[in-house]
């Protein structure tokens, strides 16, 4: 049986396969002048002019065991990152706002191909490193960068995708408060120079004053570090609005070109449980229901004696039923309450998280108007994400040194929710997420670890092992 895959072993069968391969490879590209890379097949298979493996003699007869384990290596560094650049991405859920469609433990594989895979921007890294939380060190070096670039995927971004994509707001980070948004810090500084003022009878200068002064102020206290898209934090959320769409929130429910959203089976809110006198409930019938420790840290006393916790419409109407429960009320703020955290953190947008918009989601080649109104929800695309210089003076509008009063998109935007709405830091909180951050798109759940049970008491969830992690 051998002998009829003998073949297998000739060197102009090798040289003729991989080179198949590597010209499919190169197509898929589109950089032609990878096709250098031939002859380089061609010697390593035929002519041998050059030892490609220099860590090694040729035409050893036997080779000893760290010979073997370092071509091991070489071949499995150079497989796994091919992989993981092009094909798919192992990717683990940290925070519960995508509850309960993904748990906090579950670990994921993430599909490149399945919106196109993103040619690297920063092809000189560490191999399996993306950066070291709360470290200076950065695994990368930006000497070469590369400019964006999708390659052709089996399809397009759709609403309610769950999406992984890079933290748009991941630009710039304050180690210290990796956590956190270097722009909110900004923000809350800067609010706390206004009220400064205030307390202190000082007349109030422009906003923008206070916001530069907050950054000198963050700068000198704390270490700040900027990276590329491709280095910034990975987030996973459902996608609620595509490139085109206008979006409005209305008492906690999304509204896409003037028509309820979809409500997804796992979707939560925070409900407001109120007992009756004397009566509590028992935290193991709501952790058998799926509800975790974490979402108890959401229980307290608001207004008065009770609970509150995110539950899904299935949670919600069995607790309704509980003896113990008096009333269960959901928890919506009021329109026209200006939340300062949400997009576009302007008192000129009384927004807040249950009620927001109408917002258009910018489509690549649309042309709206823009004026100093409505510049605070588009100023960050224009100038950051379109990398253009925008300047306002005297009220004016300036781009590139030119007055104007309309802006054409050069990208297709999206706006990400979690499903945990009540406690979820989404677009409501850092805006749209731009194509070029897209990363991909999970596929399925290959490993789940419940953080509240220890390896005696139930640790991995088998039922999520292999189940799809695109919940619609």
């Amino acid at each position: 049986m051998k002998k009829y895959f003998n073949f297998l072993k000739d060197k102009y069968f090798k040289f003729v396969f991989w080179t198949v391969i590597f010209i499919l490879f190169v197509i898929w590209i589109g950089s032609w002048w990878l096709l250098l890379g031939i002859p380089i097949i061609f010697d390593y298979y035929i002519s041998k002019k050059v030892n490609w493996t220099f860590w090694k003699k040729r035409d050893l007869e036997t080779k000893s065991k760290l010979i073997e384990w370092v071509d091991a290596l070489v071949f499995a560094v150079i497989a796994a990152t091919i992989i993981r650049s092009f094909f798919i991405e192992a990717y683990m859920i940290p925070t519960s706002s995508l509850e309960k469609s993904l748990l906090v433990g579950d670990y994921l594989f993430v599909s490149k191909v399945s919106y196109g895979p993103r040619m690297p921007m920063t092809p000189i890294a560490i191999p399996f490193t993306h950066t070291f939380q709360g470290s200076t060190f950065e695994p990368y070096l930006e000497w070469i960068k590369a400019p964006y670039k999708r390659l052709k995927g089996l399809g397009h971004i759709k609403r309610n995708d769950i999406v992984v994509f890079n933290f748009p707001e991941g630009d710039t980070v304050v180690l210290e408060r990796s956590a956190e948004s270097y722009y909110k810090i900004i923000r809350d500084y800067a609010l706390q120079l206004e009220q400064a003022d205030i307390q202190s009878g000082k007349n109030l200068v422009d906003g923008n004053i206070y916001l530069n002064n907050a950054r000198d102020l963050v700068k000198k206290n704390y270490t700040i570090v900027t990276r590329p898209i491709d280095k910034e934090d990975n987030y996973v959320k459902r996608c609620v609005a595509v490139a085109g769409d206008t979006l409005e929130m209305r008492k906690g429910f999304v509204y896409i070109n003037g028509k309820k959203g979809k409500i997804h089976k796992f979707e939560e809110h925070n409900y407001h449980i109120i007992m009756k006198p004397g009566k509590s409930l028992n935290p193991k019938a709501l952790y058998d229901m799926g509800i975790s420790k974490e979402d108890f840290g959401y229980s307290g006393q608001y207004p008065v004696e009770g609970y509150v916790l995110p539950l899904t419409k299935e949670y919600l109407n069995k607790i309704e039923k509980f003896k113990s429960v008096k009333e269960v009320v959901k928890m919506v703020e009021d329109s026209g309450i200006y939340n300062p955290d949400i997009i576009p953190h302007s008192p000129n947008y009384k927004w807040n998280v249950d009620n927001l918009g109408p917002l258009y989601i910018p489509e690549k080649g649309r042309t709206i108007k823009i004026d100093t109104f409505n510049l605070p929800l588009y100023r960050r695309i224009i100038a950051v994400y379109e990398g253009n210089n925008l300047k306002v003076k005297n009220g004016k509008i300036f781009i590139n040194g030119k007055e104007t009063g309309e802006y054409t998109f050069k990208m297709n935007y999206y706006l990400m929710m979690g499903d945990n709405r009540s406690n979820s830091a989404d677009s409501r909180y850092w805006g749209f997420v731009p194509e070029d951050h897209i990363v991909g798109k999970p596929i399925f759940i290959w490993m789940s670890m419940d953080k509240d049970k220890t390896i005696f008491t139930g640790k991995i969830r088998w039922n999520r092992l292999l189940k799809s992690a695109n919940v619609k």
